[in-house]
């Protein structure tokens, strides 16, 4: 166990002037949503990191200082699920939320360190959106097809199916499945996580918010930033036309188009991957470097 006298020790004005900025910090990453919601309002595109990830706004204000950090003058967080008392100090128990969590903590561990270790791949243009229209009578989003219903078939038709993130194939239409290159499964899903998906890149807020105590404060608004950015970028290179919203296409069937995508994607897969290994290093102790670990024992892949 690491010494007390070596683990970072913050008076009460510096954690809690922290927590207070990390609390504005997350009001401002959520105020257009909190202003939409209150007029009952929709968006084709924000809403999606609230609604997919079915987290609320308020879960991004609690900010956490992460494992091996003792607060002073903390005791109102000694009420707190998975925090402790250390001598006059607070903590975060780490144990004790790993050992509770337990297969899905390990999951989740899994997953990111199997990803993080993969290679990027840059091939897929972001299809998968495609895919979900493919010669389907109704889509997802109440916006048009930018190119109509055929042409968004003959743009699949055309390219090669390779998506690896199984959590968007299972929305692929019946039509469009067997037009992928690999059959993915849930079971298979640490096997086949890559760093270039995009929904993997996004996914990294997922597994901070379901980390919790673990992941300080920072690193979840991080994720939620790269999320946002990745969501953008999902968008805007899908078939949905949403010029009106403000957002210009991404064209990926032109030749312009697939190296804008790649161009784009390569750069947030490069702060996905960061992210995923500094979230691996706070929420397991891992060193955050590829092949820092060997995989946790646990049947759950989530």
């Amino acid at each position: 166990m690491t010494s007390l006298l070596t683990r970072p020790v913050l008076a009460r004005e510096e954690w809690a002037a922290l927590a207070e900025e990390h609390a504005a910090r997350a009001d401002v990453l959520t105020a257009d949503h909190r202003a939409r919601a209150s007029r009952a309002q929709k968006h084709p595109v924000e809403d999606f990191l609230f609604t997919y990830y079915s987290y609320k706004p308020a879960i991004l204000r609690r900010w956490h200082p992460g494992p091996g950090v003792l607060l002073e003058q903390a005791d109102e967080r000694v009420g707190w699920r998975w925090y402790r008392a250390e001598g006059d100090r607070v903590e975060v128990d780490a144990e004790r939320f790993r050992t509770e969590k337990g297969s899905m903590y390990r999951g989740i561990v899994n997953l990111l360190r199997a990803t993080a270790d993969r290679p990027a791949q840059f091939g897929c243009f972001g299809l998968h959106e495609w895919a979900m229209a493919y010669r389907a009578d109704e889509v997802r989003h109440a916006v048009p097809l930018r190119l109509g219903r055929d042409g968004t078939d003959a743009v699949v038709d055309a390219h090669d199916l390779r998506c690896t993130h199984f959590d968007a194939f299972r929305f692929f239409t019946p039509e469009a499945v067997p037009l992928n290159r690999t059959p993915l499964s849930r079971d298979d899903r640490v096997a086949r996580e890559q760093p270039g998906c995009l929904h993997a890149g996004m996914d990294v807020y997922k597994w901070a918010v379901k980390l919790g105590p673990l992941v300080p404060g920072s690193l979840l608004l991080d994720a939620f930033e790269l999320a946002r950015d990745i969501r953008t970028l999902d968008m805007q290179a899908s078939p949905y036309d949403l010029t009106a919203w403000g957002y210009t296409p991404v064209a990926i069937e032109t030749p312009e188009g697939k190296a804008e995508y790649v161009t784009r994607q390569r750069m947030v897969s490069e702060r996905g991957q960061a992210l995923r290994r500094a979230v691996l290093a706070a929420a397991a102790g891992l060193d955050d470097t590829p092949g820092g670990a060997d995989f946790l024992p646990s049947r759950s892949v989530l």
